[in-house]
């Protein structure tokens, strides 16, 4: 016997993966607020001609700006209409299953 999940299921489901990717984007940020300056300090302390803080803080601060458009932007209102219409299809049964 096959147990449905309600909507109050799905939703609770939906947001709750909505939170574990805003705790883990948030958890990202925080850690590159905390690191950089350290780095920064570190390389400022160690060699200070030279720059090479720098390069960590350019290549994690180009991941974070991808991991906040994921989780912020770009995408998800047509990801989410593109779900609503499917699963409006299939209460209709104009979907085909192979």
């Amino acid at each position: 016997m096959e147990i449905l999940p309600n909507k109050e299921t799905i939703a609770y489901r939906k947001a709750s993966r909505r939170v574990k990717e805003l705790k883990e984007f948030y958890g990202n940020l925080t850690s590159y607020c905390i690191i950089i300056p350290f780095l920064a300090l570190l390389n400022l302390m160690t060699a200070p001609g030279h720059f090479w803080f720098f390069w960590p803080a350019l290549g994690w601060g180009i991941g974070l700006a991808f991991h906040a458009i994921s989780v912020f932007g770009i995408g998800k209102n047509w990801e989410e209409k593109k779900i609503k219409e499917l699963m409006e299809k299939d209460e209709k049964g104009k979907i085909k299953t192979f």
